[in-house]
């Protein structure tokens, strides 16, 4: 990544230019081997941490990828590593897969949580950038977007000792500004981390509200007005968003999109794209693409570094 005639802070803050968009080409299906599930709605079996998927490939590509959801693995079709696969693949461990160097597996599979973590604030940080409400601590964002980026340029035996909640909390003082700067005037309704599993929302008036780790499983927000809320870190796991209104909010990701219902009266930002399981939903653009290794509905990006289904609180 270079940045000819400009410092680091000034000129990259797009998620393709900060490597944020999974590449799973360039993977040692590290989501398929470093992270535990448990069966559940997502996965149809337990696999410990460092276990690989026996679904998994010689050449880490994903045997059931065209297959997933219908084997019982939702969860993998929504799951988001924000690029974190490659970085550690190609860059902290220059192209060396635990395969060729087993000696470097436990190691690798500790540092790739903590790479998702770093990348998923790069993605939050690049986004803060682009609203021109929060202009007053876009200076200060830049500098935590830099500090961000260089972290994830460290050996591997800085990041696994790397104190990544620490630095989440810093960030997360900035990002919280500039939701409320992006926010602001629009007198949003206050439910940051508010239970609202199953909750009958339908047609609510939520425009600018504060929806940071909300939990919002299975709740029917049907017809909702979400334009400029803040959903940070909400779940929203098997939330129906049919014809609900999304424009312009903040910290929406692809993963959340993608564990959610919709459909084509569904409006999204438009960075982000109509899933393909969605109703009527037409192909979407993948988020990294691959080579059948994942499905890159984009998504994941709020599952817990760590293990997949249990997301992190980010309020």
């Amino acid at each position: 990544m270079t940045c000819p005639s400009f410092s680091f802070q000034e000129c990259v803050t797009n998620p393709r230019e900060l490597g944020l968009l999974a590449d799973c080409e360039s993977c040692f299906g590290l989501c398929c081997v470093a992270l535990p599930f448990s069966a559940s709605a997502d996965f149809a079996v337990d696999k410990a941490g460092g276990q690989p998927c026996h679904n998994l490939s010689d050449d880490f590509r994903c045997s059931i990828h065209t297959r997933l959801r219908e084997r019982g693995f939702p969860g993998c079709t929504v799951f988001d590593c924000f690029g974190a696969g490659q970085k550690v693949s190609q860059v902290t461990y220059e192209g060396r897969s635990w395969r060729e160097e087993p000696g470097t597996a436990r190691q690798m599979y500790a540092v790739f949580p903590v790479m998702r973590q770093l990348h998923e604030l790069l993605w939050y940080l690049a986004e803060a950038l682009t609203l021109e409400a929060a202009r007053p601590v876009h200076d200060a964002l830049r500098s935590a977007l830099a500090e961000t980026e260089g972290l994830t340029r460290e050996s591997a035996d800085v990041l696994e000792k790397l104190d990544v909640a620490a630095h989440r909390g810093a960030v997360n003082g900035l990002l919280l500004r500039a939701s409320e700067l992006a926010r602001a005037g629009l007198k949003g309704k206050e439910r940051r981390g508010a239970d609202l599993i199953g909750a009958r929302l339908r047609g609510a008036g939520l425009r600018g509200a504060n929806l940071r780790g909300a939990y919002l499983i299975g709740a029917d927000l049907r017809g909702a007005d979400l334009r400029q809320a803040d959903l940070i870190g909400a779940d929203l796991r098997g939330a129906d968003l049919s014809g609900a209104d999304l424009t312009g909010c903040v910290f929406l990701t692809q993963a959340q999109v993608n564990a959610a219902k919709g459909d084509t009266a569904t409006r999204l930002p438009a960075s982000l794209a109509r899933p393909a399981h969605w109703t009527e939903g037409g192909a979407a653009e993948r988020a990294g693409g691959g080579r059948g290794r994942r499905s890159a509905d984009g998504g994941g990006g709020e599952r817990a570094a760590g293990g997949r289904g249990r997301r992190p609180r980010r309020r």
